[in-house]
């Protein structure tokens, strides 16, 4: 009988763990625009890369 309600306790104390951190991600903005990152790959670099300085391109 003591098994079963530290196996409820522990139950409950990861899904309240869980929910703290749904509300977290939540309120940190971890779900405001999930369509955006996969578009991002497509825009373009308007600025050649940096290369440091005698390199010359090489």
């Amino acid at each position: 009988m003591e098994s079963t309600f530290f196996l409820i306790a522990i139950g409950f104390v990861t899904g309240l763990a869980g929910w703290v951190l749904f509300l977290w991600a939540v309120r940190s903005g971890q779900f405001d625009d999930v369509e955006a990152a996969k578009y991002r790959m497509l825009d373009d670099d308007d600025e050649p890369p940096v290369t440091k300085k005698g390199d010359h391109g090489r």
